[in-house]
């Protein structure tokens, strides 16, 4: 049973004081027989009332505003928590009975926002590309699996070539990402074939051999498994999810698991830092994860972070080609 100390700071800097900062946050780790808190301290600037509440998938939401004058805004999570290992299935029922079990959950309503597909237009290549019936062909749990192998397979990892607005169409294009763009495309294939899937939120934790994605915010999937329940998928690392991985949040895709979203009153230019560190219960701490954004306004006038290095680094492959 590791235990694990992560400290999670997220800070806004303005140029000028803003005001009326209406905030959400998931920052709060499911509670579950997988996942225990022992504790968490969370400070904001000004130290606004939070509202805690469960959303339509579950999570535990907290939202605040705070009104006076600012040029900074720090919300800073610390938490204490303890995993357990998760047993696997055992796929020992035929594929046809585990398929069929599948098409007869397609309309119930805890799967149907599970298997429908976001905004992609590039499905039907993907099924050209990946020959998605073969994987009609094997129980879901070997489909899931293989699934998983491919992405972690076909897709580099490349840090700073998408934003969180990066869709699954420019992604499946680029076959360069984060642990995001893994998932989301992985959530594509899942749901293609039938099986439903859902995004996940969280840390991965240091096991002292090097994943990717440790000590840093995380992302990866679980598919709906017949006579097991939601399997954890990693394409980022092209592993099941056991006790090294710390869940805050599902959802349909990553809009419904951002850490911290918000709006204000005052002048676009800001910039935003995020950085996680995870320690070990003896002390061991991974490196600090930190990363810098400077805020641009948009054509219609609302404010976003992006770095627009994703634009760069496809024209320079077009180019290339």
């Amino acid at each position: 049973m590791p235990q694990f100390k992560i400290h999670h700071v997220t800070r806004y800097t303005y140029e000028v004081p803003v005001r009326d900062s209406a905030n959400q946050i998931i920052l709060f780790p499911v509670k579950d027989e997988f996942q225990t808190v022992l504790k968490q301290d969370l400070t904001i600037t000004g130290e606004p009332a939070v509202d805690i509440y469960k959303d339509y998938y579950g999570n535990e939401v907290g939202s605040f505003m705070f009104a006076d004058a600012h040029t900074e805004l720090k919300i800073d999570s610390k938490i204490e928590v303890v995993t357990q290992p998760r047993p696997l299935p055992t796929d020992s029922v035929p594929k046809e009975e585990q398929w069929n079990s599948l098409q007869a959950i397609r309309s119930q309503v805890p799967f149907i926002d599970f298997l429908k597909q976001e905004s992609c237009d590039v499905v039907d290549e993907i099924k050209r590309d990946t020959q998605v019936g073969q994987y009609l062909k094997v129980t879901p749990l070997t489909a899931a699996q293989k699934l998983n192998e491919y992405v972690y397979q076909e897709f580099q990892y490349i840090k700073g070539v998408t934003s969180v607005e990066t869709t699954p169409d420019e992604i499946w294009k680029l076959k360069a990402g984060v642990c995001q763009d893994f998932a989301h495309i992985l959530l594509v294939m899942l749901r293609m074939t039938g099986i439903p899937a859902r995004y996940v939120s969280g840390y991965i934790c240091p096991n002292h051999n090097g994943m990717r994605g440790e000590g840093a915010t995380h992302a990866w999937v679980e598919a709906y498994i017949p006579n097991y329940g939601w399997l954890g998928l990693d394409p980022t690392n092209n592993c099941f999810v056991k006790d090294l991985h710390v869940r805050l949040a599902v959802g349909r895709s990553f809009s419904d698991c951002s850490p911290v979203k918000g709006t204000y009153k005052g002048t676009s230019n800001h910039s935003l830092e995020v950085g996680v560190s995870v320690s070990y219960e003896d002390g061991h701490v991974q490196d600090d994860h930190a990363t810098v954004l400077t805020a641009q306004p948009n054509t219609n006038g609302l404010q976003k972070s992006d770095e627009n290095s994703y634009r760069r680094y496809l024209e320079m492959i077009q180019q290339q080609q």
